[in-house]
């Protein structure tokens, strides 16, 4: 067939040229923004940055331990907290950081880990229990330097609980006597609540319809030695700033 002319057949158009097969297609770039990809890889609005020197961690809905919780529930992922609080120690431009806690718990070992992680920070720490610090959420909120509850939250403290397979043993059930001691330990070095006291608390049996243990709303966490002090945000953002002042000072 010979050559048309576009200019003679108007409406005849050249076939698209196809892109030869192999090629890759173009990558999407992301249009999210830091705040955006922030949130969804470390669960947090900021990380540790030269012009703040104030990091905020919170602590809220269920810790997640070795299991991967349900799409539904809200979590704190240990796998997530512990790199930040290595990048704060190592961090020269960030002075103290504020622990913000709204949990119900979760699991024992993941929450005994963050504890343990701020406990040990050599920076000044400052914790506030806003809704619930309830379970496993007790050591971390008393891990901090000092500790403030507003007046309506509250605090479940009862015995470890376990899900799945219970083995009826007594080796079994001496593994779970060790790891309460190690929660009640942490909580007896760490406030001004005693082991007996701490214990009496975890096995009351008059306060909880459908379990065994104590709540503590505001106030009353105080009054027993938990809790250092009942305030709000400002109490524990200015209680930060003069520990930061005074770790410069030293």
């Amino acid at each position: 067939m010979g050559q048309y002319s576009s200019e003679e057949y108007p409406h005849i158009q050249d076939p698209p040229l196809k892109e030869p097969s192999g090629t890759p297609p173009e990558e999407k770039q992301d249009s999210s923004g830091p705040s955006e990809r922030n949130i969804e890889k470390l669960g947090q609005l900021t990380i540790p940055s030269p012009d703040n020197e104030i990091f905020t961690l919170t602590i809220i809905g269920q810790i997640e331990g070795h299991l991967i919780l349900p799409p539904q529930n809200k979590t704190t992922k240990y796998e997530h907290v512990i790199p930040q609080l290595v990048a704060v120690e190592q961090n020269s431009h960030i002075k103290g950081a504020l622990i913000i806690l709204n949990t119900v718990g979760g699991d024992v070992e993941a929450g005994l880990a963050i504890a343990e992680m701020v406990n040990t920070l050599s920076k000044p720490t400052v914790s506030l229990v806003l809704g619930g610090g309830h379970s496993i959420g007790v050591p971390i909120s008393i891990s901090c330097q000092k500790s403030y509850i507003v007046p309506t939250a509250t605090m479940t403290i009862h015995p470890i609980r376990l899900a799945g397979q219970i083995i009826g043993i007594y080796q079994f059930f001496e593994y779970l006597d060790k790891m309460q001691d190690r929660v009640i330990e942490f909580v007896s070095k760490n406030s001004k609540m005693s082991r007996e006291k701490y214990k009496e608390l975890m096995f009351n049996t008059s306060q909880l319809g459908r379990d065994i243990g104590t709540v503590l709303v505001g106030q009353e966490a105080v009054d027993l030695g938990l809790i250092d002090a009942v305030g709000g945000l400002w109490d524990a953002v200015n209680t930060l700033k003069e520990l930061i002042k005074a770790n410069d000072g030293e």
